[in-house]
């Protein structure tokens, strides 16, 4: 039987060989066969590594090897980085050590031994896991009501990392699909608020961040109510809008503008406007108009200030129902029956 030269040889059996041919002997190793799969070892970024190789032959010569060269030769280090150090909890132990273990790190690793027989090796694979982080998020943001909205999240980590959506109301709705950009057609005001992005891999907990997204919409008046009061008295009308921005207010009577003045005054918090009369006289009574604004549109509601008695009929008109009226339409009712 024709034995093979060392040109038909696999070129990484031939360095190996001749790097062991370097090695001191007395070190021993527990070869694995050279058809044995890789394992893998898989260790979160910032950890340290082990990679573990077991020695029980005294003349054996043995080494590490990554994709970069040499780490260590029997005792000999031969790699410059300081994370890295042999690991020999036993005579018997050869195992590799790597601290703060990063991104670059992961690859194949091989322990290379030499018997007066043969050479074997027993690989791992370093797999480094990273823990996910939002790197970018779409910052806080205005539009008007109807306008078309992305946001974006971008996440890093390995695996890499599942994004999802959720806008923080109530009912904490999810958006459907794990996509780094989320679209809104038309948005509404229902649609404002908080939208959390998750990022998530099986690494660490989830890293989470929030976008504000405020509507714009014209003023809505949601309250306002009549009142009636007797001569020097004190009477309150009350005008309430929602709107975004906060709508501004103005009050009427009738097409006269009122300022806070002549024992009239105008208190405007927010989305609350009140018209205040400290002492109601005749010239008080009648139909006020509360106005609310902002830059995207108006609104107004007539109010009522009216005589105790007064009937507020339904289209907004006032008819006085004194007691001398109720008394006469009573007096018709019995004289005709009805």
């Amino acid at each position: 039987m024709v034995g093979r030269s060392l040109a038909d040889r696999n070129p990484m059996h031939i360095f190996i060989l001749r790097l062991l041919c370097l090695l001191p002997t007395g070190l021993p190793v527990r070869s694995v066969d050279l058809n044995r799969s890789t394992d893998n070892i898989t260790v979160r970024q910032g950890d340290t590594a082990y990679l573990r190789c077991f020695v029980e032959d005294k003349s054996s010569k043995v080494a590490w090897l990554n994709r970069s060269g040499i780490i260590f030769a029997g005792n000999d280090k031969w790699s410059l980085d300081p994370r890295v150090e042999l690991d020999k909890r036993s005579p018997l132990e050869y195992s590799l050590r790597i601290q703060k273990v990063d991104v670059f790190d992961e690859g194949p690793y091989t322990c290379s031994v030499q018997t007066q027989h043969h050479t074997r090796t027993y690989q791992v694979y370093l797999i480094v896991q990273v823990p996910p982080t939002i790197s970018n998020i779409s910052s806080d943001i205005t539009v008007n009501e109807g306008s078309n909205v992305t946001l974006v999240c971008i996440a890093n980590g390995r695996p890499e990392p599942i994004i999802t959506w959720r806008h923080l109301t109530p009912a904490a709705r999810d958006f459907e699909g794990e996509e780094e950009y989320l679209d809104i057609q038309g948005i509404t005001r229902e649609q404002s608020g908080k939208y959390e992005c998750k990022a998530a891999n099986e690494v660490a907990s989830a890293d989470v961040k929030i976008v504000r997204i405020t509507v714009n919409y014209p003023p809505i008046i949601t309250e306002s109510k009549s009142n009636e009061a007797t001569t020097g008295k004190q009477a309150v009308l009350r005008c309430v809008a929602s709107a975004v921005p906060a709508a501004d207010f103005e009050w009427y009577k009738d097409d006269t503008r009122i300022n806070s003045a002549q024992g009239l005054e105008i208190k405007s918090l927010g989305g609350r406007s009140m018209l205040v009369v400290a002492n109601v006289t005749e010239e008080h009574y009648g139909n006020y108009t509360c106005v609310a604004t902002n830059k995207l549109g108006v609104t107004n509601t007539s109010l009522y200030l009216y005589r105790p008695g007064t009937v507020i009929m339904d289209n907004g008109s006032t008819s006085l129902a004194s007691s001398v009226w109720l008394m006469a339409a009573t007096l018709f009712c019995l004289i005709w029956k009805c």
